[in-house]
């Protein structure tokens, strides 16, 4: 499902909401998420999952073409664990 597929269901879930206030909202929510990870923090969401950023330690890696040795710096990566109720939502449908 991409950005405008959701924007798109949630316009036609709510009939009074307009496609641009459903944008919006879409818009405002990811916004959010982003910002909140981007400052450190986590977000949860019940039922649904959570995010949260992960950090991974420098490490010696090797460039595969040459074979020479590469330092690689620390970086966070953010990552998403699933809720109880979307896992088992999942696994029911197959």
């Amino acid at each position: 499902m991409t950005r405008s597929e959701l924007i798109n269901i949630l316009a036609k879930r709510l009939p009074y909401l307009h496609i641009k206030d459903a944008e919006l909202s879409v818009s405002a929510i990811l916004d959010a998420i982003s910002n909140q990870l981007a400052n450190g923090g986590r977000v949860e969401i019940r039922g649904f999952g959570s995010f949260q950023i992960n950090i991974r330690p420098p490490r010696t890696a090797r460039n595969p073409k040459t074979g020479e040795k590469v330092q690689v710096p620390a970086k966070a990566v953010p990552h998403f664990k699933t809720g109880k109720d979307l896992k088992e939502a999942v696994n029911i449908q197959k």
